[in-house]
C-alpha cells in the first residue's frame, strides 16, 4: 500500500476498505477490563466499519452492555509493525430497515461464506460509528483524524449506491478483462481472478478468488480510487470505460 506522498485521509481510507479483518477492543460487562478478539470487517458505503457477530461471543456481550469500542485494522500486505495502520474509535450501532439491507450485500459480498450463517437468529449486524482514528504510518507519521476527513460523504449519490448490487453483478459477469486490467495495471497487483465487491462514490473495492466456492476465496484485496467523485450511474460507466481504456494503453 506504498504512498508517493503521505496523504493521512487517503491512507486511513484505503485501510478502511481493504481491510477484512481487525482486532476489536470492547469493555468487559461488569468489571470494565479491556477485552480485544478478532473479527471479520466490512464497510458501509461512507466507509465505516460493518461487524456481524454471534450473541454468544464475549464482545458482543461487551457492546450490549456498553457500545463504546475500538478496532484496530492494518496493511496487511506488510510484515509485523512496519505497515500502516489505524485505530478507529467510536461506538456500535445496532443496523436495522433499509440500512441492513445495504450493510448486509456489502458484507456478504466481502465475505461470501458468511451466507452460511448471516441469518441465524444468534448473529447480529452492528456498524462502527467512529469518533476519530488514530493513524500510524511510520516514523513521523502519527496523525489523528475526524470522521469528516476519512469517511466518504453520500449526499446526492443515492442513485449510485441503490444501484450497487447492479454493477457489481454486470462487471463480474461481463467486464472480467476490465477488473483484471485494474488489478494490474494500475494497481499493481498480481495476476488472477479479480471480482468487484462494493463501490461507492470515491472507488470501486475488487477481491481476488482463487476458485468458484466462497470457501476458495482468497485475501488479496484492492482499491480502485477514483479521481473524482461519482454520484451516478452513467458517471460510473464513464469513468470506469475510462479506465479501462488507460490500462488496456499501459498506464499507471
Amino acid at each position: 500500500m506504498a504512498e508517493a506522498e503521505f496523504d493521512p485521509a487517503r491512507l486511513a481510507k484505503l485501510l478502511l476498505r481493504r481491510s477484512r479483518t481487525g482486532a476489536l477492543a470492547t469493555l468487559m460487562a461488569g468489571s470494565g477490563d479491556p477485552y480485544c478478539s478478532l473479527v471479520s470487517t466490512a464497510t458501509a458505503p461512507d466507509g465505516s466499519p460493518i461487524l456481524l457477530i454471534s450473541k454468544l461471543a464475549v464482545h458482543t456481550r461487551n457492546i450490549l452492555q456498553d457500545p463504546r469500542l475500538s478496532l484496530m485494522l492494518h496493511d496487511e500486505d506488510a510484515q509485523g509493525v512496519e505497515g500502516a495502520r489505524i485505530m478507529v474509535a467510536g461506538a456500535a450501532e445496532s443496523v436495522e430497515g433499509d440500512d441492513l439491507a445495504i450493510c448486509r450485500r456489502r458484507y456478504l459480498s466481502a465475505h461470501p461464506a458468511a451466507e452460511a450463517y448471516a441469518s441465524f437468529s444468534d448473529f447480529v449486524w452492528f456498524r462502527i460509528k467512529p469518533r476519530n482514528v488514530h493513524l500510524v504510518a511510520g516514523f513521523g507519521r502519527i496523525v489523528d483524524l475526524l470522521p469528516a476527513q476519512f469517511l466518504t460523504e453520500l449526499t446526492g449519490a443515492k442513485e449510485l449506491i441503490d444501484g450497487e448490487p447492479q454493477v457489481i453483478d454486470h462487471v463480474n459477469a461481463d467486464h472480467r478483462d476490465a477488473l483484471e486490467l485494474y488489478a494490474t495495471r494500475l494497481l499493481d497487483g498480481p495476476s488472477g481472478d479479480w471480482r468487484c465487491s462494493g463501490c461507492d462514490p470515491e472507488g470501486l473495492d475488487l477481491q481476488q478468488w482463487a476458485g468458484e466456492t466462497p470457501s476458495k476465496q482468497r485475501n488479496g484485496v484492492l482499491r480502485l480510487v477514483f479521481a473524482e467523485r461519482v454520484t451516478t450511474l452513467a458517471a460510473l460507466r464513464h469513468i470506469l470505460r475510462d479506465l479501462a481504456q488507460r490500462a488496456r494503453a499501459g498506464q499507471s
